[in-house]
């Protein structure tokens, strides 16, 4: 008997009625009386045959909020793409306003595709294919044609400054024709042609001398003796006797040869850069409205056709002096003010 059990059973029975607890004694065992085993058991595992309880909260709310898939969210992607492009592009238009007043382009010549001529002549025409002599159909003086030049064989529409280029014209000079020659050397009449051969002569020092060309010296060629004669003898005309000086020649040196060839590769790549130049000023590229148009159509073997030329006396005039330096480049003015 518990002491609890002892202190009641001494009491009275009022009070020990009073101190009785109203609830029946648990009849559990206690913590340990229980079995380990028990205490420790797990719930069965459920049955794969068995159904699986789904809990209809859990099923409605995954059900609400289905994630949407990737091919849901492509247009997002492409309009926000748009919206970040159309933002730069409208920044680039207020910079460009502010700063160059021009909208777009930053003052730059736009590409011939963005321009009316270039686009509209492809679109319509197409590409030009001419002979020279349809070409100098095309010089200005017909207001109802393009005006057009050729450089190295490519066709340029100028009509933009057909006040320059048409008749009366500062340039008349090259429209409808391939001056590339003139281009060069700066001798717009006598080299309006379109032959290049040895026009790189004018950058080449006055020092260096041409193929077939050999350096003479001064020198002692003999003196001439009394009595010698045609067989006439003393009797007979006497000779002029003194010294005969003469020009001899002799070859070039290996090292003046190699000099020659050096000034040779430097003044072709000046006449490229030349040409180039032009070009850059024909097709539109610093801002003129040209462009370009086709190309010119030759026979085979035209080159041969045509008589060798050397530069004319302004670009023989005009050549570095000394075995170093660069030529001047004759169309730089025009390129400026053309």
């Amino acid at each position: 008997m518990s002491q609890q059990d002892e202190l009641l059973a001494s009491l009275p029975s009022q009070q020990r009625n009073r101190h009785s607890p109203s609830i029946p004694t648990s009849t559990f065992p206690s913590p340990q009386e229980m079995d380990p085993n028990l205490r420790h058991r797990h719930p069965p595992a459920p049955s794969s045959s068995s159904p699986t309880p789904t809990d209809p909260t859990t099923t409605t709310t995954t059900s609400s909020t289905p994630t949407p898939p990737r091919r849901a969210r492509l247009p997002h992607l492409l309009l926000e793409t748009l919206r970040i492009l159309t933002s730069l592009l409208l920044l680039n238009s207020l910079l460009s306003y502010f700063i160059t007043s021009d909208p777009i382009f930053w003052s730059q010549p736009r590409p011939w595709f963005l321009r009316r001529g270039p686009l509209t002549t492809y679109l319509f025409h197409g590409p030009l294919h001419l002979t020279d002599a349809e070409l100098s159909l095309y010089n200005g003086t017909d207001t109802h044609k393009p005006v057009l030049l050729a450089l190295n064989g490519t066709i340029y529409d100028v009509s933009a400054g057909r006040r320059v280029y048409g008749p009366g014209g500062s340039y008349h000079v090259f429209a409808g024709r391939d001056a590339a020659r003139g281009f060069v050397t700066g001798c717009f009449v006598e080299d309006g042609v379109p032959d290049l051969r040895g026009v790189e002569w004018t950058y080449v020092p006055v020092g260096i001398p041409r193929f077939g060309e050999e350096e003479e010296e001064e020198g002692e060629v003999g003196r001439g003796k009394e009595g010698e004669g045609d067989g006439k003898g003393r009797g007979g005309e006497e000779e002029e006797v003194g010294k005969k000086e003469e020009k001899k020649k002799k070859k070039i040196s290996p090292e003046l040869k190699s000099q020659r060839e050096q000034a040779l590769r430097q003044a072709r790549k000046q006449v490229q850069a030349t040409i180039e130049g032009w070009g850059k000023m024909f097709r539109g590229e610093t801002g003129k409205g040209y462009f370009e148009v086709g190309k010119v159509v030759r026979e085979e073997g035209w080159l041969e056709k045509l008589p060798r030329r050397e530069i004319c006396a302004q670009a023989e005039r005009g050549r570095p002096k000394g075995k170093e330096g660069s030529g001047r480049d004759a169309g730089a003015a025009y390129r400026g003010g053309a």
